[in-house]
């Protein structure tokens, strides 16, 4: 007879009885990884034999030792680059940025209306002063020139025949055989002809200038640039371009502004003599031409605060070319003394421009100085600094006040010093693995 009890009870799914078994192996294949792992480890660290790790313990303290030598405490010292402190004459100079401008720009138009009928020039030819251009059509000229001599000589001979009737007449009145009045209109009528003569002559002479027009001459000595017009074209005096532009490159002067602060002292300088003026191209490094200071302007730009001012040059090479930008650097006086540093070694900040200087301990210092005129590579050094001093010029972005450093050509000694101490660690530390790799060896053996 069945228990009730019994059947009252739940009965276990088949499928529980699988899953607690999967559940189980599980567990212990978890284990005896993880047995094998660490186990298998510890054991080969006991195998070496309690002795040894004493001299791995000795190796490890030697190598670190070693190590620590080659990488000091902190952060690494940076490498930079030195320089003397220099007291040396240094030219003053001020600079600004100026524009070429021919001495003469001549533009060559015609100076009568006509065809052009012939271009005796080359483009980019040099001309000399009356130098034969171009030449406009002479025919109505001639024809003109020819008008003006034929009025002429008919005037002049009945200026003549009027000159001879009043000659006559005054002869008659003497003999009190004509009335004065026909006497005096006939002296009226010489004065005439004689200003109609007079006005023939310059008509004559205009046609003879305007002759001579047809040829267009070079007005001065200089190069002529491209043809603005061709042949067959019609000119005339109102033409904006004309026919050539003719430009004077020797002399040439360069135009540049300074400003009102300066020009006190540019005119002192002046005053005492000629003032050097160097042409210098875009970038500011190569020299293109050598000068003089000419003149200031006599009036000064008040929306800008500036002054123009000119420089000659005499530009035989043609190294100056009209219309080009140049930096132009005056030199208003010379520095005896002064004391200068590369231009790299001044840095500025919030309290103004200031450089490192390098202490005997291999330090570095931070100095404020008042800069002054920069000269190629070199800046003047105001106040700051006596003369003497080793500046840091490279490697300054990497440093603070105080910070150590290694000058840059000591440092392949101090990476060869670094490298054995690298070498000892790597010695010492197989050195104390040996050492206790033979103890754990000996303990082991019977």
């Amino acid at each position: 007879m069945s228990d009730p009890q019994a059947s009252s009870l739940p009965r276990k799914s088949p499928h529980s009885r699988r899953n607690a078994i999967v559940v189980v192996a599980a567990i212990a294949l978890v284990g005896l990884a993880t047995w094998w792992f660490f186990g298998r480890n510890s054991g080969d660290a006991q195998g070496q034999g309690q002795p040894g790790a004493a001299g791995s313990r000795g190796g490890q303290r030697s190598g670190g030792a070693a190590g620590g030598g080659r990488g000091g405490r902190g952060r690494p010292s940076a490498t930079v680059g030195t320089a003397k402190v220099e007291k040396t004459d240094v030219p003053l100079s001020i600079g600004a940025i100026g524009t070429v401008q021919p001495t003469v720009t001549a533009t060559v138009r015609s100076q009568v209306s006509g065809v052009l009928k012939a271009i005796y020039f080359k483009e980019g030819q040099l001309v000399s002063k009356g130098q034969a251009l171009a030449q406009v059509d002479s025919g109505p000229t001639t024809q003109a020139v020819a008008q003006a001599q034929g009025t002429l000589a008919r005037d002049s001979a009945q200026l003549a025949v009027a000159r001879m009737d009043l000659k006559r007449y005054q002869t008659l009145l003497a003999q009190d055989s004509i009335a004065r009045q026909q006497v005096d209109t006939q002296a009226a009528l010489v004065k005439q002809l004689e200003g109609t003569v007079q006005a023939d002559k310059a008509a004559s002479g205009t046609a003879q200038i305007n002759l001579g027009y047809t040829t267009l001459r070079a007005p001065v000595s200089g190069r002529v640039g491209l043809r603005q017009a061709d042949i067959g074209n019609y000119v005339s005096p109102g033409d904006a371009n004309g026919v050539a532009i003719v430009t004077v490159e020797s002399p040439i002067d360069v135009e540049f502004s300074l400003p009102q602060a300066q020009i006190g002292q540019v005119r002192e300088a002046s005053r005492n003599g000629t003032l050097p003026a160097v042409a210098l191209d875009q970038s500011g490094k190569n020299e293109l031409a050598q000068g003089s200071f000419l003149t200031l302007n006599n009036v000064i730009d008040a929306t800008t605060g500036t002054l123009k001012a000119k420089a000659r040059f005499e530009n035989h090479d043609g190294a100056l070319f009209p219309s080009q930008f140049v930096n132009i650097r005056l030199q208003v006086g010379t520095a005896d003394q002064a004391i200068v540093v590369p231009v790299s070694a001044v840095r500025y900040g919030p309290n103004g421009s200031f450089v490192f200087t390098l202490q005997p301990d291999q330090t570095a210092k931070l100095v404020n100085v008042k800069v002054g005129a920069t000269v190629g590579d070199k800046v003047v050094i105001a106040s700051g600094l006596n003369g003497g001093e080793t500046v840091i010029t490279e490697g300054a972005d990497r440093i603070d006040d105080g910070s150590k450093v290694t000058l840059a050509d000591t440092s392949g000694a101090s990476a060869a010093q670094g490298a054995r101490g690298n070498g000892q660690h790597r010695r010492g530390g197989a050195q104390g693995n040996a050492q206790g790799g033979g103890q754990g060896q000996a303990t082991k053996s019977p």
